[in-house]
Parts: C-alpha cells; structure tokens; sequence
C-alpha cells in the first residue's frame, strides 16, 4: 500500500485509547487517505487536460498560420504556370506541356490542401452560435449546389422534411456539406445512384443519417475513418485531402454529439450523428 500521510492522535490526559476509538481513528485516516488520493488525482488531471488545452490551441494556430502563408506562394505558382500555358503554349513541345499539366493539377490539389486545413483549424476557434436550424433546408441548398456543378450525373437525392435540430447553422452547414459531398463522390462511379439525408427517433434519441449506394469501405478500418489525411480509397480513384471527415468529427464534438458509419465495400454507407 503507498503512504499517503501520517495522522497523528492524542489524549492530553494520557488515558490508552479503547480498541473502538482505535477502529474509528483508523477508518477516518483511510477515508482521509482517500479523499487526499482523489484530490491529487483531480488536480493531476486538470493539470493534464490544461496543458493539452493549450497544446491543442497552439497546433489550431500553427495549422492556421501555416495554411495562409501557404497561400501566397502557391498563388504564384499557378499564375505563372498559367502564364506560361496561355503565351508559350506554340514553343512548348507536348512533353513539355504535359510538365505544366502535371504542375498546375498539384497546385490545385495543395490550393483545396490549403482550404481543408483551414475549415478544420476553424471549426475550433471561436464561440459557438446555438439556434434550431433546419437541416432539411441546409441538405437541399448543398445538394442544389452539387448538381448545378455536375448536371450530368443521375443521383435521386431523398431529403426528409422537418429535420431540425440545434445547434451552430455555420459549423453544422460546414459538416453537412462534406457528408453529402462524400456521398456525391463515393456513388460517382453508379450510372445511377442515390443518397439519402433523414432522422431517426429512438426513445427520444434523434440520430442524423447520410446513406448512399456507393463504393463503402471496409469496417476493419473503420477506426481511420476520422483521422486527419486517413484515406480509405486510393487518391487515383477518388480525390480528396482526407482532411473532410475529421472536421465533421470536430464539429459534431462540439456540438456534445457523436458521429459513427456503418458500411461494406461496394455497398454503400451510412454516416449517423447525434447532437447534444
């Protein structure tokens, strides 16, 4: 047993104490005990969770900071590659050409880089504004903007009505956009295909649900799913940073909720969140 104090009792009188007194003394020295335990505990612990506070705040800015310095240099390399497309393109041979080609794709991947790692250092700054905000409605907008950028593509969007729920309208449009994003992504090889936005109501518990009919994944790495630049799908069969749904998981921990998928390879999946 570790020590954790010495507890000293007397009688000025001199008298022997009775074994009963004896008990007792000992009991409220292990109950002292205890309570200096879980007081030292405590403080060790929020002791701990402040430093991780501030080193988690420290990342947040360095992730910030680096992401829009990042942004300057990269605005002259696609400039000028462009530049150099639009006047030298009768100079350059074919080879040459397919370089630039090479170049400005990189840049407009490290450019979309630079913008999820912005949204996923902000999603933790600042306050959050609480208020109902309809779901139903923020599903439809994003979905309209999907398929004004793709026309071509045959997708059958279900969107329950009502679906309201409290919580930051700028972060949760935030989550919704990359939930509903993926599913238009992952269904991207379907000549058809379809996604679904609802809610669920178990015993008062309403959970949000996103199920598509796309590629899905594999559950044994389910637990990657939300790591920053985890990837489950080879970045040659469909874009992405990787970055998306570690910032849906930031916001849906803000909220005190909890996100989770259920999928199998190549037969769909289905995003769950709740919020608190």
């Amino acid at each position: 047993d570790r020590v954790t104090g010495t507890l000293a009792v007397g009688d000025l009188t001199g008298r022997t104490f009775s074994e009963d007194e004896i008990e007792l003394t000992e009991a409220f020295a292990n109950q002292a005990a205890v309570a200096l335990e879980h007081a030292r505990l405590l403080g060790e612990a929020e002791r701990r969770t402040a430093e991780l506070d501030a080193t988690n705040q420290e990342l947040e800015a360095f992730s910030y900071s680096v992401s829009h310095d990042l942004r300057a240099p990269l605005r002259g390399i696609d400039g000028f590659s462009q530049a150099l497309m639009n006047e030298y393109s009768d100079v350059l041979d074919e080879q040459a050409q397919h370089y630039l080609e090479r170049v400005r794709t990189g840049s407009e991947r490290m450019g979309q880089l630079i913008d999820d790692l912005l949204a996923l250092s902000q999603v933790t700054r600042g306050e959050m504004r609480r208020e109902n905000v309809d779901l139903s409605d923020l599903a439809r907008t994003i979905v309209t903007g999907l398929q004004e950028r793709d026309p071509q593509r045959q997708v059958e969007f279900v969107i329950q009505d009502g679906v309201v729920l409290n919580g930051d309208t700028r972060l949760l449009r935030v989550a919704l956009e990359n939930l509903l994003g993926n599913a238009w992504k992952y269904t991207g090889k379907h000549d058809q295909a379809r996604i679904e936005f609802g809610l669920t109501e178990d015993d008062g518990k309403r959970t949000c649900f996103i199920r598509d009919d796309g590629s899905g994944f594999d559950m044994a790495y389910a637990d990657r799913l939300f790591g920053a630049f985890q990837r489950l799908h080879d970045a040659s069969e469909f874009e992405g940073s990787g970055i998306g749904l570690a910032t849906v998981q930031r916001i849906i921990n803000r909220h005190g909720g909890r996100i989770w998928a259920e999928s199998a390879v190549d037969e769909g999946a289905t995003f769950f969140f709740t919020l608190h």
